[in-house]
């Protein structure tokens, strides 16, 4: 091979190495670069380098890397999560530094427990200030770069001076993020009435919607305290299986319908979304019930007049409850760092 031919020929560049790691208390998704040839099969607790500073991190899809190159393009979590690029909770992270050692482990747990002194003096310095929020939770930076505190608040909040004494307190850079309520059940997780921690702290990602149509559809009852979660507001696991009712709802026919079956005819008195039945009244009075694939309907239900006006109206009714922000981020730039953008 000459000269010319070694210089036309393309040059190889192998693909980036990026690990997808979950780190912080809100459990951030981030894709962080390395240069590991192998990937462990066992959940790995990993050193990062964060803007917000030195943290540990865990990785994510431990079966998903091949020489150490994750198998799946950023494109393919983007689907995963069902949302658009701008949505997508996966964040470009920073760098791998290094798999955590057992004195990592161990020093994050002792700053686990330094951080628990730090949020009971930040509550006596809130209560000194008569300032109207309730702190939810504290993050201390592994590095010491900087420590974060997580609070609830009916309004915006004016804590210059609180964050003033807590930074002389603690000599280091103070971050004061206010979060509304679902962002702090999953903060502060607990166990739900299924036996099972909150999906929010769990797995869940991103918190969409639930409102009350959803409840009613499913026959849950509506009764606030059943269908209400850990943050106070409704359930998200009612999201889990609201397709599946829709589709089934939508090959049930409307009460009063006129049907046909094996049995005789007669009219639709109600209908079970699961089990598919519908129950019948013949012209006689006798109530039986069949499945949906044995009957014939007849003639639809008859249309009154503002049928469609008082739809209209529940509709509005059943309008998303959940239209308070996830999350807000309140602070003061003189004294400490911007938040993640």
């Amino acid at each position: 091979m000459n000269d010319t031919e070694a210089k036309s020929k393309p040059s190889h560049h192998p693909a980036e190495k990026k690990m997808l790691i979950r780190y912080g208390k809100m459990g951030i998704v981030g894709w962080f670069s390395h240069d590991e040839k192998h990937m462990p099969k066992a959940a790995s607790k990993v050193m990062i380098k964060t803007e917000r500073g030195l943290e540990i991190g865990e990785v994510i899809g431990k079966f998903c890397y091949r020489g150490g190159v994750f198998k799946k393009n950023e494109e393919s979590v983007v689907d995963y999560y069902e949302v658009g690029r701008a949505d997508c909770p996966v964040k470009a992270g920073g760098k791998f530094v290094r798999y955590a050692t057992a004195q990592d482990l161990s020093d994050e747990h002792h700053v686990n427990i330094g951080a628990k002194d730090e949020l009971k003096k930040c509550k006596q310095v809130i209560k000194e200030l008569n300032l109207p929020m309730k702190l939810v939770d504290i993050e201390h930076v592994f590095g010491g770069e900087r420590i974060i505190f997580y609070f609830t608040a009916d309004s915006r909040i004016d804590f210059r001076d609180l964050v003033k004494r807590i930074a002389k307190e603690f000599q280091t850079r103070i971050e004061m993020r206010q979060v509304g309520s679902r962002d702090a059940a999953k903060i502060a997780a607990d166990i739900e009435v299924c036996g099972q921690a909150c999906c929010c702290a769990r797995f869940l990602k991103i918190l969409k919607p639930v409102n009350m149509k959803m409840a009613k559809l499913q026959k849950a009852t509506l009764d606030p305290a059943k269908i209400s979660g850990y943050c106070g507001r409704l359930k998200c696991c009612l999201r889990y299986e609201d397709h599946t009712y829709r589709e089934l709802v939508k090959r049930l026919p409307r009460k009063r319908t006129r049907v046909k079956t094996s049995h005789g005819e007669g009219v639709v008195v109600d209908t079970q979304i699961l089990t598919q039945l519908i129950s019948i009244r013949t012209d006689d009075g006798t109530v039986f019930s069949v499945p949906v694939e044995e009957i014939e309907i007849i003639q639809m239900p008859p249309q009154q007049a503002g049928t469609s006006r008082r739809a209209e109206s529940d509709e509005a009714d059943l309008e998303d409850i959940d239209k308070e922000s996830d999350e807000e981020t309140v602070q003061d730039n003189d004294s400490f760092a911007e938040p993640e953008q």
